[in-house]
């Protein structure tokens, strides 16, 4: 009696040690207590739930999806933009967004002349050169750079062109801009630029990191959101209601071209929500009323692709 006793206690034990429950036929082996023990070790040992493994993300990121969008935008620019370039002459557009870094250019390394445009190259080069001797505009220099801009002024160009120390000075200047595909000719209205270099000029007007200063900035916005009304064409025909728009078209009718029409125009269009620089580049145009139309097509269809 003493033996059972105490081997019912030592399986009572067992059971719960084990977290299992022993059945009475373990107990009827020749030798009981080994009996029980084989039931034991046989007994699947208690184990505690594994742990849900963590979720791990699916899909791609914010930035990644942005990129996509990105893609299939420039994708459909390019088509609108080719599909249009065939049944007119030939153009080159660049548009450079400051709100996300990206630059967008179709034909953007041709080289055109500038015609009036390179004015903006002046502006700049006489704001650089007045910085640099630690004073302002003066007023003969002022006078003159608003007529350029406001006026598209050649005569008023051409003195301050000279003033500043002609082709080599406007060069040296540009190579301070960043402008690398730029080659000042000494008839500064045939200078041969590309609209990636346009942008980056239009850029550095407003670039608080660049050679400008916040006067000097300021300076060039003033002078290029006044043009004269005849002249407010190109660009701002982007801008929706209630955007600013600054710029400098140019125009010539060329008579190494049979007489057909360069219509350029750089500018920038901006608001809370919106800031962009957009160059357009034209050559071949058989009028100057069927050039603009050029320019403003093409400006408004990488609005409505890139969704500025």
């Amino acid at each position: 009696m003493r033996r059972t006793r105490n081997l019912v206690l030592m399986i009572a034990a067992v059971g719960v040690l084990g977290g299992g429950v022993l059945v009475a036929r373990g107990m009827t082996g020749d030798d009981p207590a080994s009996s029980a023990l084989a039931a034991f070790q046989q007994a699947p040992a208690a184990t505690s739930p594994s742990p849900s493994a963590s979720p791990t993300p699916t899909g791609p990121s914010p930035e990644e999806l942005a990129a996509q969008e990105r893609k299939k935008r420039v994708k459909a620019l390019d088509a609108a933009l080719k599909k249009y370039a065939a049944t007119v002459p030939e153009f080159s557009i660049a548009v450079y967004d400051r709100k996300t870094g990206e630059t967008y250019a179709y034909r953007g390394d041709e080289k055109y002349e500038t015609a009036s445009v390179v004015k903006v190259q002046v502006l700049a080069c006489l704001l650089l050169t007045a910085q640099d001797r630690g004073r302002k505009v003066t007023s003969s220099e002022d006078a003159l750079a608003k007529r350029m801009i406001r006026n598209s002024d050649n005569a008023a160009t051409t003195s301050l062109y000279s003033k500043l120390g002609r082709s080599s000075a406007i060069s040296a200047c540009n190579k301070r801009l960043g402008l690398t595909q730029t080659k000042v000719s000494s008839s500064w209205g045939l200078t041969k630029t590309t609209v990636k270099d346009q942008v980056k000029l239009l850029n550095a007007l407003v670039d608080t990191k660049g050679e400008l200063t916040a006067s000097s900035r300021k300076y060039a916005h003033t002078l290029m959101s006044t043009v004269a009304e005849d002249q407010d064409w190109g660009v701002p025909a982007v801008a929706k209601a209630g955007e600013e728009a600054t710029v400098k078209n140019g125009w010539l009718s060329r008579s190494t071209e049979s007489g057909l029409w360069i219509i350029n125009s750089v500018g920038r269009v901006t608001d809370e929500d919106t800031d962009v620089s957009i160059a357009v580049l034209s050559h071949l145009n058989k009028t100057m009323p069927g050039g603009i139309k050029v320019v403003e097509k093409a400006a408004k269809l990488t609005r409505t692709h890139l969704k500025y």
